[in-house]
């Protein structure tokens, strides 16, 4: 990537903002090293990443970073036999405790049904290494100390220790007690000279304990003595220090051996973490700054949509949609010096690095960003006293550098082009750079003042106008930018504000050309119309909003009622007939009674009329009509879209749309349509005029339904409702076959969830899903 062009647009300072949000000296070190890249398909791999990294923040909030630091040198010097201090092997375990507690927090996220596929990647490769890490553990504290569980030898000689200190102590506490020891010393206390327990002896006492003289106080007036009487218990003391440390450095030896046999996976492992750290470090900006991630393409096409400056506080920035790349290439922002157009060229540029570097962008959710080969950038003042170039010269020479190396994956950022020489040459120069780069099919934006360049974008195809908006009320720009009208100059507007004489102001006018005044006239009116044009979309985005949504409702109503409909009928024939058998029951009671009657009595009740009795009753029993779900159409033909059809599942009827594969066709039935199969269609007729677009487009995913039903992480209730919804859904969509993932856990949802399944009137059978599918984590359904 073009080097001045980083510097120019500021990407440095980016760079800062983001080493801030690295958990480790690793990620830090990898966010200062970031640059952005050309190839798209990394750039589309760096985006995937931030992005899991970002839901992964969004879900749980935090991730466990902590305790990783930088053990590649430690790794290295044990690979080639160095012995390591406490300190580093201390490390060197908290990083694989840091690996391992990490990859635990990703794996339950997966289990639980989050979709990780580049972290789990990365997990993955982390290497545990408990053989390691145990060891480590056991025998270095916290604070980086060998502990005495380090080796059972170790153990024994800090126990010996103690006991030989706990010894030379109450040999001295005795001495510094007697009678003498406040007349002979110079304070009653045992301290330490070159690691041996001594006593402070005045000058004029030194041959009455005898011993070895370790040091003296600055006046000289007082030795630190170790007494004759303690000089063996001390010799021990010594002797016992020095197999401590020899055990100590044995132990230290064997676990950087250890370190070293395991070097390769160490400096993979950190690699990875280092890697990971920095993926959450972008999430972290991405939320700080609100941005999202961007529709990438390779085409140049460029919708950034409320996109801001990040390096400009959210509390002032203005945001501003900024459209390149698909009806035009190029951009010439015109009008007076206000501020505003050279940080929409830094907002375009800075984005642009962002986004090819794989960080997301401030920017609103549906905005589009090309990945460009290199990107140019000409602003500011470019004046080089060292060279002796003024500010014109400075900026010709970047601007050949820059038409030098151009194509059509290039975008390329002029600020002021042709600023700092004659008006006229400037302006000639300025339109004819911006030719050369259009018709090397790179993508501009350019700002000038000149208003010779306000008739480019009507002149030039695929080049538009755009200037800056200005409030003349507040005699200050609005930051705003307006594409397609190009910037005229206030400069009256101002001056009469500010209370410049009239005349004045006449009189400056009339020193003008008549031709300048109607271009001026038409700028204005070209305002005026895009502010009425702005208001009317607003408006009629409200409406369309509204419209919307009641369309939505509706089409859920009228799901729900088809999905019930047969339901509803088949609960109410149940009923009719547990009604009818309830009243044949009691005829045949009353049948009986008869008899008895007949029998018992002698009751002149012959039996012919007791069976036309029952016959009668029976005749009486309402007649139920079976649904024809699955009718074979009584009319065969060939479909032609338009035709009016019957669809036998659901009994209602509507027109063939269009033909979607061999066997099935798109049907409208009011306001929804949906697959049909060939075999549940009945012809009706052609009408003389078909209306076959819908009502309205319902936008968004809500109305796709998948063909697998993920439940994994769901409660038990919860799943359940889940399943008879998306069973609905996909009968209304026509589905033959769905698959439900519930995983394999316990088994209480795969139970309940079958149960439910083998009790639906509408499935035909399950199964679990094959070896390809899931195994028995999936259950495949079949439909009638």
């Amino acid at each position: 990537m073009h080097q001045k062009a980083l510097k120019t647009l500021e990407f440095h300072k980016i760079i800062e903002q983001l080493a801030k949000f690295a958990s480790s000296s690793l990620g830090k070190e990898k966010a200062g090293r970031l640059l952005p890249i050309s190839d798209f398909e990394q750039v589309v791999r760096l985006h995937e990443e931030t992005d899991e990294a970002a839901k992964i923040i969004r879900l749980r909030g935090n991730v466990p970073l902590g305790g990783i630091f930088d053990i590649k040198p430690h790794a290295k010097r044990a690979q080639i036999g160095g012995i390591l201090s406490p300190g580093e092997l201390n490390e060197i375990a908290g990083t694989l405790r840091a690996g391992r507690i990490l990859t635990k927090f990703i794996e339950e996220m997966i289990e639980n049904g989050t979709e990780l596929p580049l972290t789990a990647e990365y997990i993955q490769s982390i290497t545990p290494l408990p053989d390691l890490e145990r060891p480590i553990v056991n025998a270095i504290s916290d604070i980086g100390e060998v502990m005495d569980s380090a080796s059972d030898r170790l153990k024994s000689l800090r126990t010996q220790l103690r006991t030989n200190e706990a010894r030379v102590r109450e040999k001295l506490e005795s001495m510094i007690r007697s009678s003498n020891a406040q007349k002979m010393l110079s304070d009653a206390i045992i301290t330490i000279r070159n690691d041996r327990f001594v006593i402070p002896v005045k000058q004029e006492y030194r041959s009455v304990y005898g011993g070895i003289i370790h040091d003296q106080s600055s006046s000289g007036q007082t030795l630190f003595i170790e007494p004759q009487t303690v000089v063996d218990l001390n010799n021990g003391l010594q002797e016992i220090r020095i197999k401590e440390q020899q055990e100590i450095e044995r132990i230290l030896s064997e676990l950087s051996a250890l370190t070293g046999e395991h070097a390769s996976e160490l400096l993979a492992n950190v690699e990875v973490l280092a890697i990971l750290d920095f993926m959450f470090a972008k999430a972290r900006y991405s939320s700080e700054i609100k941005g999202s991630k961007p529709k990438l393409n390779s085409e140049g096409r460029v919708k950034l949509f409320k996109a801001r400056h990040p390096l400009i506080s959210p509390k002032v920035v203005v945001p501003n949609d900024i459209i390149l790349g698909e009806d035009y290439t190029s951009i010439v922002i015109t009008g007076p010096n206000t501020g505003g157009k050279t940080v929409t060229l830094k907002t375009i540029g800075l984005c642009t690095l962002m986004v090819q570097a794989g960080l997301q962008i401030p920017v609103l959710d549906g905005s589009e960003a090309a990945v460009f080969e290199e990107v140019y950038a000409d602003i500011g003042d470019e004046q080089s006293i060292e060279q002796s170039l003024s500010t014109f010269s400075s900026h010709m020479v970047n601007i050949v550098d820059i038409l030098k190396s151009v194509n059509h994956r290039s975008l390329v950022l002029f600020d002021e082009l042709g600023a700092g020489t004659d008006p006229q040459e400037g302006a000639a120069l300025a339109i004819s750079i911006l030719d050369t780069v259009y018709e090397k099919g790179a993508r501009v934006i350019a700002t000038t003042h000149y208003p010779e360049l306000k008739a480019y974008g009507y002149n030039r195809k695929g080049a538009v106008n755009a200037s800056v908006e200005f409030n003349v009320e507040t005699l200050s720009p609005t930051y705003k930018l307006l594409i397609g009208i190009p910037g005229r100059s206030n400069a009256f507007e101002i001056s009469k504000r500010l209370g410049l004489d009239e005349k004045v102001i006449r009189d400056a006018k009339g020193y003008i050309g008549t031709e300048t005044n109607k271009v001026e006239n038409m700028i204005a009116s070209l305002e005026e119309s895009r502010k009425q044009a702005e208001r009317d979309r607003e408006e009629a985005n409200e409406f369309l909003k509204d419209a919307e949504k009641i369309h939505k409702d509706l089409q859920k109503q009228m799901a729900e009622y088809y999905s019930r409909k047969d339901e509803l009928t088949e609960k109410a024939q149940r009923e009719a007939v547990e009604v009818v058998n309830k009243a044949k029951a009691e005829a045949e009671e009353v049948m009986n009674d008869l008899r008895r009657l007949r029998l018992e009595k002698n009751a002149e009740v012959k039996e012919h009329e007791l069976i036309d009795a029952r016959k009668r009753l029976e005749e009486a029993a309402p007649l139920i009509k079976k649904s024809k779900k699955a009718a074979a159409p009584s009319k065969k033909k060939e479909f032609q879209p338009g035709d009016e059809v019957k669809v036998v599942t659901f009994d209602q009827k509507g027109h063939l749309v269009e033909k979607v594969s061999a066997a099935e066709w798109q049907v409208q039935i009011g306001i929804m349509k949906m697959k049909v199969n060939e075999a549940n269609l009945e012809y009706l007729g052609t009408p003389k005029q078909v209306q076959t677009k819908p009502l309205a487009t319902v936008r968004g995913k809500d109305y796709h339904v998948s063909l697998e039903l993920d439940l994994r992480g769901e409660r038990y209730e919860n799943a359940l409702l889940r399943v008879e919804k998306y069973i609905d859904d996909a009968l209304l969509a026509g589905y033959p076959r769905v698959s439900i993932i519930h995983g394999k856990g316990t088994g209480a949802l795969r139970q309940g969830v079958q149960e439910y399944l083998k009790n639906h009137r509408s499935v035909k059978r399950i199964r679990f899903g094959e070896a390809g599918e899931g195994g028995s984590g999936v259950t495949v359904v079949e439909f009638k």
